[in-house]
């Protein structure tokens, strides 16, 4: 069973991506399972949201405390709330960020991960860009797709127009697709 465990503040639609998600997994002929915790419920509140992907029937129904992948929307987070609790040495981790990971206090994290696993993508910015609000949730989703390959980038705009039909539904998948790019060329500049 694949994992994920999305942070983010209220608002910034970490539930919806853990939804968005499953629907791209499920849509893939795999199972999957999404749901939110939070505490508060306000805007900026913080918030955690998960998905679980299998092959088989999903049976489990607590939060995630083992991620394979964690997805920060809110760099504001990283140091207020303990969001990496159980990712293993091969986990992956996406920050919305544009910022460097030294500037971000997270060098820790980076040495203790394999080389490679933690990846920033200014999603937010790709937002605003393309849908013109800071809502980074599909381009988070579009990164998630070519950081760990465990749903295409095709099946996450397919999910993402399914739920947002129209104009709405097109900008979102343009920032989906626009993030993907984003991850893949960083990556072969990073290999090269």
């Amino acid at each position: 069973m694949y994992a994920v465990r999305i942070h983010g503040r209220g608002g910034q639609g970490a539930v919806t991506a853990a939804e968005l998600l499953s629907v791209a997994a499920f849509d893939e002929g795999q199972h999957a399972q999404a749901f939110p915790t939070f505490g508060s419920e306000r805007t900026g509140a913080p918030v955690a949201s998960f998905c679980r992907i299998d092959d088989h029937p999903i049976r489990l129904r607590e939060p995630v405390a083992e991620p394979d992948a964690v997805l920060v929307q809110d760099p504001t987070l990283l140091h207020q709330v303990d969001l990496f609790a159980g990712l293993s040495k091969q986990g992956w981790v996406l920050l919305n960020t544009s910022r460097t990971l030294e500037s971000l206090g997270v060098l820790d994290l980076v040495e203790r991960l394999e080389p490679g696993h933690v990846v920033t993508v200014p999603a937010t910015e790709i937002a605003r860009k393309h849908l013109g609000r800071p809502l980074p949730n599909a381009a988070l989703l579009g990164a998630f797709a070519a950081l760990t390959g465990r749903v295409s980038l095709e099946a996450v705009c397919r999910a993402v127009r399914e739920r947002f039909p129209g104009l709405t539904g097109e900008q979102n998948e343009e920032a989906a697709r626009a993030a993907h790019a984003y991850v893949l060329l960083d990556r072969r500049l990073s290999d090269a």
